[in-house]
């Protein structure tokens, strides 16, 4: 349903005879074509279709991409939701806002335990990701066992020092395994990715250097390297003060929850204001340069309780998603323009992906050694390179099936397939609405911000279709109207001479009139400017 050919949105249905079973609900940020939209979130046409035979969604982890649609599903199908303690809590906090509540048979899971869902029979494999608590599951249908991997990298030495579950997947891989749905997104990475760890040190060496007060900008998801803020924090007597509405929502649940454990050093802002900035650390949103961001806001010196100082050390320990890097840059080049120093990029140590590389793919198809390999959650030339790594493992061509949203991989007995589509599309989230805005209305936008608009107004007598008053000429992004006076007057003078032909030839319709004036206007304009702004003819009728 989502998380094929793009980075998000991603979401899976499972099904079985009449038992539907959905792993995931995220949702995608909008491209710069998507003007106006604020998400973007899988079509569940086919889940609401189907509303008594969906068993439950399985979550994998607790970032956006996987859980973010979650409340917009919910609205519509209320389901049992099953995930691991901190997914959970994520997930009943982004809930608490839409003034919804998990469904009452929804479960908190453990990693290693099976349980029964329908069905299928689940067993949750822990892995390390960039998020606390995140797994992958086996799950055992009638028809054979299907393994999602969820979001991984196999992380060595992790901050909390839960490694990934190797038996669990060795387990799974002796069950056999009859297709394998693996994440792809560094699929073009090779080696190995490095440890949350080596972040760790760079953020010890930041704070052991800065001679005033440190900025962290980060995912609010990722408690683990707040976790080392922390650290380094106490270990240099700093205290820390959270800023950013996500980010102080999810430090809260992580605190209550034991994820994160504050050291004693977490402090309100106004009590951190008081120290000397040696002492002071900010933990904040805004590392991909997000306009209404808590650091976009102090870059731009619009803040309402932070100003930068000289001699603030701004450490962005993110690297720009795809279609960010000028938000980012942007934002950069403005905090060093209030005199901070900025610690940022891939060559200062202050990121690493929490995805696996290629020898980490390999490692993956090895430990489960599918009959079969889907990959997902990535864009094509990710789910292509993946499953050129699976080839390169001994997983035949036929065997590696890559389809696209709305695809049906069928199996049957040991043969699979893509043997189909259902309907799997795209739903725009704009404020309060959801759904009303389609490629019509984009369309306008994309034409309304690259030309603007003239609409033109006047008044017909009702019989005769004579002009009673106007034309009234009114523009926005077209034209600089003092300067461009000669040119709206031959607009007025050119919808008189339409209106007029009309009514020589007894042109009454009303739709006909507009459309003939919409023509004969853009034709003038654009041979006067080069120019094609959104032409809006308004006839009264008096």
């Amino acid at each position: 349903m989502g998380g094929l050919g793009e980075i998000g949105k991603n979401m899976t249905v499972v099904a079985y005879k009449d038992s539907l079973l959905v792993v995931d609900a995220g949702l995608a940020f909008p491209d710069d074509e998507m003007l106006g939209v604020d998400v973007v979130i899988p079509d569940f046409t086919y889940l609401l279709e189907r509303q008594e035979q969906v068993a439950g969604v399985l979550l994998t982890h607790g970032h956006e991409d996987h859980v973010g649609a979650l409340p917009y599903l919910l609205r519509d199908l209320p389901v049992p939701v099953y995930g691991t303690r901190f997914t959970l809590g994520i997930v009943k906090a982004k809930l608490k806002e839409y003034k919804l509540e998990l469904h009452q048979d929804s479960r908190e899971i453990q990693p290693g335990r099976w349980f029964h869902l329908g069905p299928f029979r689940i067993f949750p494999v822990r892995v390390t990701h960039s998020v606390p608590d995140a797994v992958g599951y086996g799950i055992e249908t009638p028809a054979g066992l299907v393994v999602f991997t969820g979001d991984y990298k196999f992380d060595q030495t992790p901050v909390d020092g839960k490694g990934p579950d190797y038996d669990g997947l060795v387990e799974l891989g002796r069950r056999g395994v009859l297709a394998m749905c693996g994440d792809s997104t560094n699929a073009e990475r090779p080696g190995f990715t490095p440890s949350e760890r080596e972040v760790g040190h760079t953020i010890t060496e930041v704070f052991r250097q800065a001679p005033g007060r440190v900025i962290m900008a980060t995912f609010a998801s990722n408690i683990h390297r707040l976790q080392q803020a922390i650290d380094a924090a106490h270990q240099f007597n700093r205290r820390v003060a959270v800023v950013g509405r996500s980010m102080e929502e999810t430090v809260a649940v992580a605190r209550e929850l034991g994820y994160l454990q504050d050291r004693g050093v977490i402090v309100e802002l106004q009590e951190l204001m008081k120290l000397p900035p040696e002492r002071s650390v900010i933990l904040t949103t805004g590392s991909q340069g997000e306009p209404m961001s808590a650091l976009s806001r102090m870059a731009a010196a619009e803040h309402r309780r932070v100003e930068l100082l000289p001699g603030d050390t701004v450490l962005l320990a993110a690297t720009p998603v795809p279609g960010n890097e000028k938000l980012v840059h942007r934002t950069i080049d403005r905090l060093f323009g209030q005199g901070a120093t900025v610690i940022y990029g891939s060559h200062a140590g202050v990121h690493v992906s929490g995805h696996g590389s290629r020898e980490e793919l390999k490692l993956m198809l090895n430990l489960l050694r599918p009959r079969y390999v889907i990959p997902v959650h990535g864009e094509y030339r990710h789910l292509i390179h993946h499953a050129q790594l699976a080839e390169s493992v001994g997983v035949p061509r036929e065997r590696i099936l890559i389809g696209e949203n709305g695809s049906v991989f069928e199996f049957s007995g040991e043969e699979g397939r893509i043997g189909g589509r259902v309907h799997a599309g795209a739903v725009y989230v704009d404020g309060l609405g959801v759904g009303d805005v389609g490629n019509v209305v984009l369309r306008d936008r994309r034409h309304l911000s690259k030309d603007g608009i003239v609409v033109v107004v006047c008044a017909l007598k009702k019989d005769t279709g004579e002009i009673l008053s106007g034309p009234e000429v009114l523009t926005r992004g077209f034209v600089y109207v003092r300067e461009a006076e000669e040119l709206l007057e031959e607009v007025r003078e050119l919808v008189i001479s339409v209106v007029d032909a009309c009514r020589e030839r007894q042109v009454v319709e009303w739709p006909a009139i507009k459309n003939k004036v919409r023509d004969a206007l853009q034709d003038m304009l654009y041979n006067r400017t080069h120019r094609r702004p959104l032409i809006l003819p308004i006839i009264l009728e008096i």
